[in-house]
């Protein structure tokens, strides 16, 4: 989905409701002038409004497709109601709600995307190395991620994220795919690598408490047994997790 993010005259309009936690549900009526427009795509102009909360029914946080991602970043950006950055003084919502504009200065200012790396590492048997976060529910597995620091390239952040949190070294780092992902305001970009010596795996036990490297069969099993969860379906770290799956097939 590409969306064309210039106003369109005369196009159908609607509606995401988006809550301060970033539950996100389709709205009834036509778009007011308060609204944020997150873009055209498909003949219709899709506006982004705050709301308080939401009914029971659809919630599209699982969904992060670029309009439900632009919604949820744009809301949360105008909730917070950054400064100014150059006199510090308050910003309005200004281009439709895509930009802010300083009061005092004219300054425009642009809604923040912060870049984190996401990296399927595999070994030299072609298992795939899977993680658990301190922060995560007992069994929830995923690929290693985290954000890009000041002065890295992206290449130098999946090294540092797999030296920190693995003990791992990388060779063979290629570029997988990207997705935006407003939880809270991220870019996740993705790579896969290989391990230079799988036998180094060492969590850090502060971020990473679980980790270990598994072939298709035996994450398989586990998934049936319940043992690990896998991301969701609509995330980057899935789609990376079921390419290794399919390339076996």
């Amino acid at each position: 989905m590409v969306l064309d993010r210039s106003p369109e005259a005369g196009a159908p309009r609607q509606v995401l409701l988006v809550t301060p936690e970033g539950r996100v549900a389709p709205g009834a009526g036509a778009a007011s002038p308060q609204d944020y427009l997150l873009g055209t795509t498909h003949g219709v102009q899709w506006f982004a409004r705050p709301v308080a909360r939401l009914a029971a029914g659809t919630d599209f946080r699982e969904q992060p497709t670029p309009l439900v991602a632009a919604a949820v970043q744009l809301v949360r950006w105008h909730a917070a109601g950054p400064r100014c950055e150059r006199c510090q003084q308050p910003t309005i919502p200004h281009h439709h709600g895509q930009r802010r504009r300083c009061g005092s200065c004219g300054a425009e200012q642009f809604c923040r995307t912060d870049p984190a790396i996401i990296v399927r590492i595999t070994d030299g048997d072609d298992r795939i190395l899977l993680a658990r976060h301190s922060s995560w529910a007992e069994h929830r597995f995923s690929v290693i991620a985290g954000f890009v620091e000041p002065g890295e390239s992206l290449e130098q952040a999946c090294r540092r994220e797999a030296a920190e949190e693995v003990a791992l070294q990388l060779s063979d780092l290629q570029y997988f795919a990207s997705q935006p992902w407003p939880y809270p305001r991220s870019l996740m970009l993705g790579f896969t690598a290989r391990a230079v010596e799988a036998a180094r795996l060492r969590v850090d036990g502060d971020e990473i408490v679980e980790a270990s490297f598994l072939t298709r069969e035996e994450l398989a099993s586990r998934v049936a047994a319940g043992s690990i969860r896998l991301p969701s379906e609509a995330s980057i770290a899935r789609a990376m997790i079921d390419a290794w799956i399919d390339a076996w097939r």
